[in-house]
């Protein structure tokens, strides 16, 4: 049943997610089993729109047809998702975690947590896959790939890669094609069929030597420390941009001016930015090896604060850890972390 809730439908195995939310099932699930327990087990379809021919419609009972548009719908209770345009192709979630089962029944995946969200509009799926590295200090990173379905029109479906940071459940962001995008999408243009999963395995199939540049930019990182007033920048620049203007101005003066100017910045931060500000220090896993004072634990505290200090409640904090803006601002967190630890 889809419920009114941001978080409708639920299901995990192993330990408890970070979110909190779901109920648990057993860990050997196929990936159709995960969908059912999940409660994700219902259709959509596209059918005829139509309108009352006055505006006034306790003035005429007459309806017409509106073409070239229809209007998505759940087929079990006819709740709408909204309209889609004539070249809108429905996906099923049922075709979407067959993407899925090729790689479980390999030995390579194995089903983790599967939901629903904002009215069933988005459908998820996430795979644990074997890629996973620790840095100094036991600080561990696992990788998993996610399958988004989109049910709204002029929103893609997705497939994309995301490495959780164990110590504080932070879902990390990494590029998985050659363009430097987050994932794989597909438009609602064609259904999701073979010749889909064969191009979206063949963006995949990269994602081994992705995973390894991850690793590679996480070690990078977890070496390089930073000092205040650039962590500082780091923080405006990826959230109040404006506060650097006076940059140049900064670098006249002398060091305990430079000093008094930068806590001056702190001082006009904003509520997400001094949040992070503030994660540097106290977020989980703050004071482990790879983190404290690195600009590792700098970008973690981005994504500390958009995974879990981001939102009204648990359901929005989930939303925005895998889409949406805040989700690219993840990984605009870690190009520009990188570019400040190159002139450590």
């Amino acid at each position: 049943k889809i419920m009114a809730d941001a978080v409708e439908t639920m299901a995990y195995a192993g330990e408890t997610p970070w979110h909190g939310l779901g109920v648990q099932v057993e860990d050997d699930l196929t990936p159709q089993e995960m969908l059912v327990a999940a409660g994700l087990d219902w259709t959509v379809s596209k059918r005829h729109l139509f309108t009352h021919a006055d505006p006034d419609v306790n003035a005429s009972d007459e309806i017409i047809g509106v073409e070239n548009y229809s209007v998505l719908v759940l087929d079990s209770d006819n709740k709408t998702f909204g309209p889609c345009g004539p070249r809108f192709v429905p996906s099923q979630n049922s075709e979407a975690f067959e993407f899925f089962k090729k790689f479980t029944d390999a030995g390579h995946m194995k089903m983790e947590t599967a939901g629903s969200l904002k009215g069933g509009e988005q459908v998820w799926g996430l795979a644990n896959v074997s890629k996973d590295f620790t840095l100094p200090g036991d600080d561990r990173v696992l990788g998993y790939l996610l399958v988004n379905v989109s049910h709204k029109w002029g929103k893609s479906n997705e497939i994309r890669f995301t490495p959780i940071r164990v110590v504080c459940n932070n879902t990390l962001t990494m590029a998985l094609s050659d363009k430097r995008t987050a994932g794989f999408k597909m438009p609602h243009v064609k259904a999701l069929d073979h010749q889909v999963f064969a191009s979206a395995e063949q963006a995949l199939g990269l994602a081994g030597n992705r995973m390894e540049e991850f690793k590679q930019s996480a070690e990078f990182l977890s070496g390089k420390q930073f000092s205040k007033d650039t962590v500082v920048n780091y923080i405006a620049d990826l959230f109040q941009p404006e506060l650097l203007v006076a940059q140049a101005e900064i670098e006249k003066m002398s060091n305990v001016k430079a000093i008094a100017t930068r806590q001056s910045m702190v001082d006009e931060f904003k509520r997400i930015p001094s949040l992070v500000h503030q994660a540097i220090e106290e977020q989980p896993g703050a004071n482990l090896k790879s983190s404290k004072g690195t600009w590792w634990g700098a970008m973690n505290a981005v994504t500390f604060v958009v995974d879990h200090k981001w939102g009204h409640d648990r359901d929005a904090s989930l939303h925005n850890a895998w889409f949406g803006g805040r989700a690219s601002l993840k990984q605009k967190a870690m190009t520009k972390a990188i570019e400040y630890a190159n002139v450590a």
